[in-house]
């Protein structure tokens, strides 16, 4: 690898190769990295191909450098601006889910003393219960 390239520098590469899970970029003659699909974009990328092509030219910032291994961790969306926050519809906006009330009124809490009680001792009752 190259001694130039350090984590957290952004640099632009050509786009070599195309996968499911990522993009290859070369930064040199020398050095490529992965670009990993879930760092294309903000946001959830579905297929890698709607976003890049081969032979794209992009700019990158460098992720982790890892000598040993010979691998490059690289980050298109770390380069870009986060798109503002929005405010979902009140029509897509999820509802709290209400509890099982019917769980609740199914069981019956029998005429026993409250308090502790071994599993020995309760053993027998809920073997009856399951019975039922």
């Amino acid at each position: 690898m190259t001694e130039k390239i350090e984590v957290g520098s952004v640099v632009t590469g050509k786009v070599t190769g195309i996968q499911p899970y990522g993009a290859f970029v070369a930064i040199d003659e020398n050095t490529q990295g992965l670009v990993h699909i879930s760092e294309v974009t903000h946001g959830f990328v579905k297929d890698i191909n709607e976003h890049l092509k081969v032979g794209d030219e992009v700019s990158v910032k460098v992720l982790s450098i890892d000598e040993a291994a010979g691998k490059i961790g690289l980050s298109i969306r770390a380069t870009q601006e986060a798109p503002a926050q929005t405010e979902a519809p009140k029509a897509a906006a999820k509802k709290p889910r209400k509890r099982q009330a019917a769980a609740a009124v199914a069981y019956k809490q029998e005429e026993a003393p409250q308090g502790f009680n071994t599993l020995k001792d309760k053993l027998q009752e809920w073997i009856e219960q399951s019975q039922r």
